[in-house]
C-alpha cells in the first residue's frame, strides 16, 4: 500500500472541503511569485469526471472577501455574454483558511476553463487581432457600473493594490525614472527637473477629480494567457481573475494598451477610446480626464527607464529621450475629436 506523505494528506483534506465522493488529484503546479506570494494550482476530477482547480494563496492580497469579489467579478462577465470560468466556495459556503505546506493558505476552486488561451495576442490587447472585441466586451463591464467591489484593481492609480505597495505602480516607475535621471550629467539636470514637475503637477491636477469619475469591476489582466478562444478560433471571453477589482474605465484601457512607440501607441489609445465609445457614453469629466492620465501613465512608465539607460553615454540618445518624454506631457492631446 503506498504510504501518504504529509503534503498528499493536507491536499485531500483540502480538497474534502471543496467535493465530496472519491476525487482525483492529478496534478500540482506552482505559480510563486518569491518567498512572500505563494500560489499553488491543485488540479482535480470528481467522481462525475468534472475537472477543476482548487488554488491555494499565501500573500497580503488574498483573502476571503477579495476572492469572493473575484467571483462576483467572474460572474459579472458571464452576464453579459462572455465566458468566464466559475469560482467556487467550499460546502459550506465560504472559501476557508488551510494548512498547506507550512503555510497559512486562503482556499477556493475554480471550474477548469472549457476553452484554450490565445498564444497570438502578444503583449496585451493592444497587438490582439481580437483587440476590437475585447473592447467591446470591456466596454459592455464599465456600462455595469458595478459598485460590489471595495477593493482596487492591479492597475490602481492613488490607491495600493497590496498592503505591501508603497506606492501604485504608476508612481513607482515615476520615482525610478526620477532616480535614474538625476544621475545623469549635469547639463540634462534643468530639463530633468522640468519633466518632473511637469509629470508631478499633472498628476495632482488629476488627482483633485480622478474619484469623481465613474468606475466598474474590471478582469484587469489581458494577457496571452487570460483571453479565451473556442475551437475555431473566436473569441470567447476570459480567466484569472486574481488581479480584478474596481477601476476608472480610462485608466484600465490606457493601461491595458501598449507598449509601442510614442506616435502608435497614442493613436491605438484613441482607436480604442472610439471602439468603446460605440458602446459606452464617456462623460464630459472623463473626456477631461484622459489626456491627464495620459500624462500620468505613459511619460515615466518603464519602457522610458529602459529607452534611457539604453542611450547609455550618448548625450545625443539621452536628448532624444528627454525631448520625446517632454513632449508627451506638454502636446495637446484631444482623444475625442
Amino acid at each position: 500500500m503506498k504510504e501518504i506523505g504529509t503534503e498528499e494528506q493536507e491536499l485531500q483534506v483540502i480538497v474534502a472541503l471543496f467535493f465530496d465522493g472519491k476525487t482525483t488529484i492529478q496534478n500540482t503546479i506552482n505559480t510563486s511569485h518569491g518567498e512572500h506570494d505563494f500560489r499553488e494550482a491543485v488540479f482535480v476530477q470528481t467522481e462525475s469526471s468534472e475537472n477543476f482547480v482548487i488554488k491555494l494563496a499565501d500573500n497580503d492580497f488574498t483573502f476571503p472577501e477579495k476572492v469572493q469579489m473575484w467571483q462576483r467579478c467572474s460572474e459579472s462577465y458571464r452576464s453579459v455574454g462572455y465566458y468566464a470560468p466559475a469560482i467556487l466556495s467550499s460546502k459550506t459556503g465560504d472559501f476557508p483558511t488551510v494548512q498547506y505546506k507550512g503555510r497559512t493558505c486562503v482556499a477556493y476552486a475554480e471550474e477548469f476553463s472549457k476553452y484554450a488561451c490565445d498564444n497570438d495576442t502578444g503583449n496585451g490587447i493592444a497587438s490582439s487581432k481580437y483587440r476590437d472585441e475585447i473592447l467591446i466586451m470591456t466596454a459592455k463591464i464599465a456600462n455595469l457600473y458595478s459598485d460590489y467591489a471595495e477593493y482596487p484593481s492591479g492597475y490602481c492609480l492613488f490607491e495600493l493594490f497590496s498592503p505591501s505597495d508603497q506606492h501604485d505602480e504608476v508612481m513607482d516607475n515615476a520615482l525610478t525614472w526620477k532616480h535614474y535621471a538625476e544621475m545623469l550629467p549635469a547639463e540634462f539636470q534643468t530639463q530633468v527637473h522640468r519633466i518632473w514637475n511637469l509629470w508631478y503637477e499633472n498628476r495632482c491636477a488629476l488627482q483633485k477629480i480622478y474619484h469623481q469619475l465613474p468606475t466598474s469591476v474590471f478582469q484587469a489582466d489581458l494577457n496571452s494567457s487570460n483571453i479565451l478562444v473556442d475551437e475555431n478560433g473566436n473569441f470567447i471571453g476570459v480567466y484569472d481573475f486574481n488581479l480584478s477589482g474596481k477601476d476608472v474605465l480610462l485608466n484600465y484601457l490606457i493601461r491595458e494598451i501598449g507598449w509601442q512607440d510614442d506616435e502608435t501607441e497614442l493613436n491605438i489609445i484613441k482607436s480604442a477610446i472610439d471602439t468603446v465609445g460605440k458602446v459606452y457614453t464617456f462623460s464630459a469629466l472623463e473626456k477631461q480626464a484622459a489626456p491627464m492620465l495620459y500624462r500620468c501613465i505613459k511619460p515615466l512608465w518603464y519602457t522610458k527607464i529602459q529607452r534611457l539607460k539604453a542611450a547609455g553615454d550618448d548625450q545625443t540618445a539621452i536628448q532624444a529621450c528627454l525631448d520625446k518624454t517632454e513632449s508627451m506631457l506638454t502636446k495637446t492631446i484631444n482623444f475625442f475629436a
